[in-house]
């Protein structure tokens, strides 16, 4: 589901900060790298600058110059702090609950039982016991219902996986804090995130590009860790990216079959998972 296809705009902006780290941690100069890509240094210093559209072609011609794998240059350079969580909220392994108004939490529960396009406006207004004209007073469309929706669980999963990785000192156990930030959501929030996932097709453009920017952004982050603690000689696996597609699809699945009201608590899944997704990378040590 995190797949990376094409660049978006906040893509081409992390490739252009993370090639010129790369390119200095090689010790080339903005020249070199150019003369090497086949592009002008004009160019190359635009890409650096994300000022020019970076196609996924020209992103592997770059990694190959400066030998490292491309998600690492779609991933936000070091240095590049995590999305910021909620007022009040630092814990990432912290779930109060979301700041739904009644019109959203009277949409979780009919989308979960109608899906987006059995649902009706009349409908969610009902399980909100409101009127029908109230609820245009909230959300104008049941399309901009679903986009307040998806954008709030995406926003709340964005920063909660970016800091759990963030606190981490070696690539192999920030791809492993980050695994399970994204399984203890998609536990703990398990309603919300089965919405998400199951009616993300629904949403209209641009609201699904920039969704599914949120999406790349959050596999790139796993991507990277994955194929940092390959290069250092922690995890041992041949295809990391691959790795790491699965072990984000796994733990997006939760909500196809767990609940949090059963005998396993969410924190113990997410911990389990982040074991699991471990010992799928093939760790030397």
């Amino acid at each position: 589901m995190f797949s990376v296809t094409e660049l978006a705009a906040d893509d081409e902006r992390h490739a252009g900060a993370a090639v010129r780290q790369a390119r200095r941690a090689a010790g080339l100069t903005l020249r070199e790298l150019a003369d090497r890509v086949g592009v002008s240094v004009g160019t190359m210093s635009a890409v650096e600058n994300g000022k020019v559209g970076l196609t996924v072609v020209r992103l592997r011609q770059i990694a190959v110059v400066l030998d490292v794998s491309p998600a690492r240059l779609l991933a936000p350079p070091v240095g590049a702090g995590p999305a910021t969580p909620p007022a009040g909220h630092r814990d990432w392994r912290a779930f109060p609950p979301l700041a739904l108004d009644p019109v959203l939490a009277a949409a979780v529960g009919v989308l979960r039982e109608t899906g987006y396009h059995g649902a009706t406006m009349r409908m969610i207004a009902a399980a909100a016991d409101i009127s029908i004209a109230g609820i245009y007073h909230h959300h104008r469309s049941k399309q901009s219902l679903l986009v307040a929706l998806v954008d709030l669980v995406m926003e709340d999963l964005t920063w909660r996986v970016l800091s759990a990785g963030a606190e981490a000192a070696t690539p192999a156990d920030r791809f492993e804090r980050m695994v399970e930030a994204l399984a203890l959501f998609h536990a703990v929030r398990a309603e919300a995130a089965f919405i998400v996932a199951t009616e993300v097709r629904s949403l209209e453009a641009p609201d699904r590009r920039r969704n599914a920017a949120t999406r790349r952004r959050i596999q790139a982050a796993l991507d990277a860790a994955a194929a940092a603690a390959v290069d250092d000689g922690t995890f041992g696996v041949a295809l990391p990216h691959h790795a790491a597609r699965a072990v984000a699809t796994m733990c997006m699945a939760l909500p196809y079959w767990y609940s949090p009201e059963g005998s396993q608590p969410p924190a113990e899944i997410a911990a389990e998972y982040a074991a699991m997704a471990r010992d799928l990378m093939r760790p030397t040590r």
